[in-house]
């Protein structure tokens, strides 16, 4: 199992502080003596809920563009399951996007 996982999200601009706060006080973005450490870019997220959804922003059937921050973090196998549930919790969206990557030592 590694011992280092990187996590990608993507969150809309007007969360983007609070989701790396949550993210930061779990455990995520620790390298070596420095804190808080990501990395993030903008650009244009794209969706469609269904009639089932209940979304943060658009409507059901119809198709939202909206501007999102892609961050990136790094986060020790100990934190990991404790940073996505802070992630989870802290988004404004019913399914977040993110994904979880192991990270070889090498």
């Amino acid at each position: 199992m590694s011992e280092n996982y990187k996590l990608s999200f993507y969150v809309p601009e007007t969360h983007l502080s609070a989701v790396k706060d949550a993210i930061f006080e779990a455990g995520a973005g620790q390298q070596g003596d420095y804190e808080h450490c990501c990395w993030q870019t903008p650009g244009q997220g794209q969706f469609r809920p269904n009639a089932r959804a209940v979304p943060f922003i658009g409507q059901a059937n119809e198709l939202s563009e909206v501007l999102e921050y892609k961050v990136e973090v790094l986060c020790k196998a100990t934190k990991i399951q404790a940073v996505v549930a802070a992630l989870r919790a802290a988004h404004p969206y019913e399914e977040p996007a993110y994904d979880v990557m192991a990270l070889l030592d090498i």
